[in-house]
């Protein structure tokens, strides 16, 4: 008899520790991934300089871009294009001019960039309105002048004239603590179609292509780098009524640099 009243214990017994053992397993079993951005940094110091100085990098404006995107009629798919003519620099009012010239009208050097320390990554930057290029010369030669404010291109000029060029200028760069990006704050100046140019404040994101060593053939090897921008405005800020385009303009910077 007592060994039938002992019989339930040692059952329970047996439970608990088949369900501790079962537990302990599927806890062993178990394999937690932070969802955290694995976030690395270099401490790369990234200045402009003049062709030949091999510590100094220039702008391989061959191989940028600035491009533009917005939804068509404001629903439908996208409408895109270019800039053929653009640069980086800033544009003071006194080189506000039309330049007798087919290349660049002023030297690519007012940026510097600074992998860890943002705080002194800095760059300015224009288009030429005029030089939208969708693909279809018709459009871009007609109707997109009035749109964009500005005038046909004149063969053999750069026109950086105040009603054809839309300028940008960073005022703070920071570090995203969500990606190995940054965080721009820039000002975005454009007349469009306003009686005159009107600056509003942005933000956009940065990103970094890390700098890297490459050789083609039997020419030098040479640095390479690039910075990518991209942010949007609102193009009813600035007097666009055409009722083709979203109101919001997507654009990418996409540039690309060596110390050749």
């Amino acid at each position: 008899m007592g060994k039938l009243l002992r019989l339930p214990y040692l059952l329970v017994a047996l439970m608990i520790l088949s369900i501790g053992y079962i537990i302990s397993c599927t806890h062993d079993d178990i394999i937690i991934e932070s969802s955290a951005t694995k976030i690395t940094r270099g401490n790369a110091i990234l200045l402009p300089g003049a062709a030949g100085d091999t510590s100094k990098f220039k702008l391989d404006k061959a191989h940028s871009n600035v491009l533009w995107s917005a939804n068509y009629l404001g629903a439908a798919g996208l409408l895109t294009g270019r800039f053929n003519q653009f640069g980086m620099a800033d544009i003071s009012d006194d080189k506000e001019i039309t330049y007798a010239t087919t290349g660049q009208p002023l030297p690519d050097v007012d940026w510097a960039f600074y992998e860890s320390d943002p705080s002194k990554t800095f760059f300015s930057g224009y288009v030429q309105t005029n030089t939208s290029n969708t693909g279809e010369p018709a459009r871009d030669g007609g109707c997109s002048l009035t749109y964009l404010g500005t005038v046909a291109i004149v063969s053999g000029t750069q026109n950086l004239s105040i009603q054809n060029i839309a300028r940008i200028k960073t005022t703070k760069v920071e570090l995203d603590p969500a990606s190995n990006g940054y965080i721009v704050t820039l000002n975005f100046t454009w007349k469009g179609n306003l009686t005159s140019p009107l600056t509003k404040s942005l933000v956009g994101k940065l990103s970094y292509i890390p700098r890297k060593r490459v050789q083609f053939g039997t020419a030098a090897a040479y640095d390479v780098f690039g910075l990518q921008l991209k942010f949007q405005f609102n193009c009813r800020d600035f007097g666009v009524t055409a009722t083709g385009v979203s109101d919001n303009i997507q654009i990418e910077c996409n540039m690309n640099f060596n110390n050749k």
